[in-house]
């Protein structure tokens, strides 16, 4: 079961770990680098990842999810906080195939299933810190993803008054707020989710979030 109500808009950052940036051999953004997801992409624990047709390069991502509270226009850094609800593990799944042919990322990172949150919305009361949260991915019982969001390029405060200077944020819109290192296509050799994999997105203090893999 989906653990927060659907939202008007899932806003996503891009490169936002250091560590991500240079798996890749790319320059860290001056600036938080925002894309979109689609609300069709929401399932809960337990609920499937759907390999489509349509792709062969699934990848899984790591993300600290944070849930707005209250409507949140043009805030400014040292407010920012106040206009969070909650937190909630995320996987930004991406068809990587999709998301480099296309020159921009919507499509690779909004099929159907591919944004599993949960277990559970946990309140920002009980968070007093979301840049000290440990956060991982584990494949199949492997380790791939290990890192802290202390090490975010940009924090959840600066992401929030960044996004909310340009984009109105409502209640109950999502933003992820980018992954570590460690994602499957940057591997030597690339390891890509499958039919039969269990994926796994852990952060501390909000819980273990594991979906399994299916074909569609």
């Amino acid at each position: 079961m989906l653990p927060i109500e659907r939202p008007q808009k899932i806003v996503c950052i891009g490169l936002n770990y250091s560590d991500h940036a240079e798996e890749q051999g790319v320059d860290l953004p001056e600036r938080p680098l925002l894309f979109a997801k689609w609300p069709n992409t929401l399932i809960g624990p337990g609920d499937p990842i759907v390999i489509p047709e349509i792709t062969q390069k699934v990848d899984y991502e790591a993300e600290l999810g944070v849930v707005v509270d209250s409507r949140a226009q043009r805030v400014s850094v040292e407010n920012a906080l106040e206009a969070v609800a909650g937190y909630v593990c995320a996987n930004d799944v991406s068809a990587r195939d999709l998301q480099f042919s296309d020159g921009q990322w919507v499509r690779g990172k909004s099929l159907d299933t591919f944004c599993p949150v949960g277990p559970a919305l946990v309140p920002a009361a009980d968070v007093p810190d979301p840049q000290s949260l440990g956060i991982r991915a584990i494949l199949n019982g492997e380790v791939m993803q290990e890192s802290t969001t202390a090490n975010m390029v940009f924090g959840v405060a600066e992401i929030v008054s960044f996004v909310s200077q340009a984009i109105t944020l409502e209640p109950g819109d999502l933003i992820l707020t980018g992954t570590p290192a460690g994602v499957g296509v940057f591997r030597d050799p690339p390891v890509l989710l499958k039919p039969g994999d269990e994926i796994t997105i852990e952060i501390d203090g909000l819980g273990a979030l594991t979906n399994p893999v299916t074909g569609g």
